[in-house]
């Protein structure tokens, strides 16, 4: 399965929307990348050194993540890049764990 290293600049006026999308199931009700979309955004994790939102994302579509960002990414998020384009899922995840997890981090922005 292809995934990707994803980085993008959180819209912070816009997190609260999106943790009720994520919450109340609305995205994961999406097809077909709603569950995996959920799944990723649910784990994704806060860079703090760059104010940057990173995870990990199982990802079938050409370009990477259109139908991801047509539907919900471009709404919540800024500057999204693939900086990995083919990881492996356990390492790229792997590579972030010891950030903080981005909704703990908005949470104490508030």
């Amino acid at each position: 399965m292809p995934y990707r290293f994803v980085r993008a600049r959180p819209l912070s006026d816009r997190m609260a929307e999106l943790r009720d999308q994520l919450d109340d199931g609305a995205i994961a009700a999406m097809e077909p990348f709603g569950e995996t979309v959920t799944t990723s955004l649910n784990d994704a994790r806060f860079d703090p050194d760059t104010g940057e939102a990173v995870w990990v994302e199982e990802d079938y579509c050409t370009p990477p993540l259109a139908m991801e960002r047509e539907a919900v990414l471009d709404d919540y998020f800024e500057a999204i890049t693939i900086v990995d384009p083919d990881v492996d899922e356990t390492a790229g995840w792997k590579r972030i764990d010891r950030l903080p997890s981005l909704w703990d981090r908005l949470e104490t922005e508030r």
